[in-house]
């Protein structure tokens, strides 16, 4: 898709925050919104919006995922179409997938709503795009103590081909030690319904990305999906890691305290039981 050009650099987005940072990570989107703005951009929040549809066209069910397709396009499209914003900037390069790429083939049978959601899809931006690729900022003075290391998204790196702008970004976080993830571009296992129909498999996938992680030698793992950022901390979690998955914009924002190891500490597991979830905490 060829993506929306710009004479000037934008000065009014609209935010499609996604459903799982507008339900459960919060934090996400208010450090999205920070970074933007000190980037000199406006953003804007249409209230209406609700879940683009990605779960059910997912999982098949894509007649349940029309009228979700069908309301996001009405929200979004007038806005760009009119000038009242320049963009949509999201925090996920899963929904920036399924909307500005996947709406075309769900309304295939649909000419003008394949033409809106065609037209709005090349205004539709996954953030560390938005802020490397259209409006040029790689330096946001971020500060992060510790070992840092990045996790490539499959919608992210496959789907969209991003992934030397969240590198150009976290390379200029001051006070960390970048450290190579091996198999950075592996799949978690998360896949979203995939990972409740396949679980197995999916927690053989994440298992293999937390062995790679604590082989790095990370305190921070950064991405750009909570969805993945949620399955690995689980993970990491359960086995008693120190080190936690966090969202690049909080990386971006200096939201993350690091409590570096010692040089020669080394990982390790609890001998009993493993570490109590939050939901026993209080029992």
């Amino acid at each position: 898709m060829q993506k929306k050009q710009f004479d000037a650099p934008p000065r009014r987005v609209a935010l499609f925050v996604t459903c799982m940072v507008d339900m459960i990570y919060p934090e996400v989107g208010m450090a999205t919104v920070e970074l933007l703005e000190r980037c000199g951009v406006e953003v804007v929040f249409p209230f209406e919006q609700t879940c683009c549809g990605q779960p059910a066209f997912n999982s098949g069910f894509w007649e349940e995922a029309r009228p979700l397709a069908r309301r996001f396009i009405d929200i979004f499209e007038p806005l760009v179409r009119s000038g009242e914003v320049d963009a949509v900037v999201a925090p996920s390069g899963s929904c920036t997938t399924m909307t500005s790429h996947f709406y075309s083939l769900l309304l295939q049978d649909e000419p003008e709503y394949r033409a809106r959601a065609e037209f709005l899809g090349a205004a539709t931006f996954e953030l560390t795009e938005f802020l490397v690729d259209v409006l040029g900022v790689e330096e946001f003075g971020a500060r992060c103590e510790g070992k840092l290391t990045y996790h490539a998204c499959c919608h992210l790196l496959r789907e969209l081909g991003i992934d030397r702008q969240p590198r150009a970004l976290l390379r200029r976080v001051e006070g960390a030690e970048r450290v190579e993830l091996p198999g950075a571009e592996e799949c978690c296992g998360f896949g979203g319904l995939f990972a409740i129909k396949n679980s197995e498999i999916s927690v053989a996938m994440g298992q293999r990305k937390v062995q790679n992680i604590v082989k790095s030698g990370a305190d921070v793992v950064a991405l750009c999906d909570v969805s993945c950022m949620t399955h690995i901390n689980g993970l990491l979690s359960r086995q008693g890691h120190r080190c936690r998955a966090v969202h690049i914009a909080q990386v971006l924002a200096s939201q993350i305290e690091v409590t570096p190891s010692p040089p020669q500490e080394q990982e390790s597991r609890p001998s009993s039981a493993p570490p109590r979830r939050w939901q026993d905490v209080g029992r």
